[in-house]
């Protein structure tokens, strides 16, 4: 096992004292009662994962169109690795284009851009739209849920199994809100997703005869302020179901509901958690993502040494009127780190504490490529070292 370095330093905030945040948060939520009619909730802080509030949040329950929030998340983990782009053209499937629910109306040949298509699944949650993205990434549908469910498994979600890549009903398809809510903060990583979530009406085809509103499924993102995503659900069996996500102040929190009588409930009850949370609690940002925070050797790379950034956001959760002071800052970093790395290979850790106690324990990961030095280079760098020395 590699050894790692360890570096310690003391953030100071011009902030007061607290304690252990985390544990005041869930113990504050056992006294509250936000969701009655709905089967299943929880409220979460962003960026530390906090729970804010819970309700059933194991139970397993079939997602509906909420699904489409692992969709969009493989969506955006391609763009990210450059495997597909935005302004890629995207061909319909027979298949894709035979999607039932709701939909695009997109035709068997016809083709749409990624960023086309992912407007469509993100506020229209057009189910041909996201067989036909399933598609294009894996080859087909069956092959992204595969995807789905080992992105599940990597996240560390337990009680989610999918069958398809839209949420239609299918025996054997259930999430949890607890889960959903994981996968919404891991989507919620690639800030641009926001921009389509966000949004609550926007046109396909413009220019031709078969111009087409999309209009958000999630009437909050209009109605209430900060609001900008992220995916309702609705099937027979699901009921209604919301997937929802807001920021105010800085505090960014995600709320979800399963199973909810009706669409007003629904609202209503993501409203009433979502009051609660800006209300109760405060973010207090360490850091953004892809922070760069240190650095790390590289053996036998084209470069000596990649530098380290967060993968995430990194913040405090304090309860309105408590702040932090004295956060130590423990950066551990792998030693022997050999070429070739990728962008995103997790090198490093870094832990906040506070009073001896671990507020947070988050990855530290290269900010770039370092590929494998050839013989020629190691040579000439073998050469330039010894011209030194002479």
């Amino acid at each position: 096992m590699k050894r790692l370095f360890i570096r310690l330093f003391v953030l100071t905030f011009a902030f007061a004292l607290t304690i252990s945040v985390n544990v005041h948060a869930e113990e504050k939520a056992k006294n509250v009662d936000l969701v009655t009619s709905a089967r299943s909730a929880v409220l979460i802080e962003r960026d530390t994962g906090t729970i804010l509030y819970e309700k059933n949040a194991h139970e397993k329950l079939p997602p509906a169109s909420m699904t489409k929030i692992m969709t969009m998340l493989l969506i955006m983990e391609a763009i990210d690795k450059g495997e597909l782009t935005f302004n890629e053209k995207v061909r319909t499937s027979e298949y894709a284009a035979s999607m039932g629910g709701s939909q695009i109306f997109l035709e068997p040949g016809e083709e749409m851009t990624v960023d086309e298509l992912l407007r469509g699944i993100a506020i229209g949650s057009g189910n041909d739209a996201s067989v036909a993205m399933a598609e294009r990434i894996a080859g087909s549908e069956e092959a992204f849920v595969d995807m789905m469910n080992k992105k599940a498994k990597e996240l560390g979600l337990k009680d989610t199994s999918f069958k398809n890549a839209t949420g239609l009903p299918a025996q054997g398809h259930y999430s949890t809100a607890y889960d959903m809510a994981m996968m919404a903060r891991e989507l919620l990583k690639y800030d641009k997703i926001t921009k389509y979530t966000g949004k609550y009406e926007d046109y396909l085809r413009e220019n031709t005869d078969k111009k087409f509103w999309l209009v958000n499924t999630n009437r909050l993102v209009k109605f209430y302020p900060g609001v900008d995503g992220l995916k309702t659900g609705f099937t027979n069996e699901a009921k209604y179901c919301l997937t929802a996500t807001a920021k105010k102040d800085g505090m960014r929190v995600i709320a979800v509901i399963f199973g909810a009588p009706t669409s007003k409930e629904r609202n209503a009850q993501i409203t009433k958690m979502l009051d609660y949370a800006f209300s109760q609690y405060k973010t207090h940002p360490v850091y953004k993502r892809n922070a760069v925070i240190t650095n790390v050797k590289v053996s036998k790379g084209k470069r000596k040494e990649v530098e380290l950034v967060t993968a995430e956001p990194i913040s405090v959760l304090t309860k309105k009127g408590a702040s932090v002071d004295q956060i130590k800052k423990i950066i551990k970093v792998k030693e022997n780190v050999k070429a070739p790395i990728r962008r995103g290979d997790e090198l490093g850790t870094l832990i906040l504490k506070q009073d001896g106690k671990e507020l947070l324990k988050r990855p530290l990961v290269a900010k770039e490529n370092v590929a494998e030095a050839s013989w020629w280079d190691l040579f000439k760098r073998t050469l330039q070292s010894f011209t030194k020395s002479a």
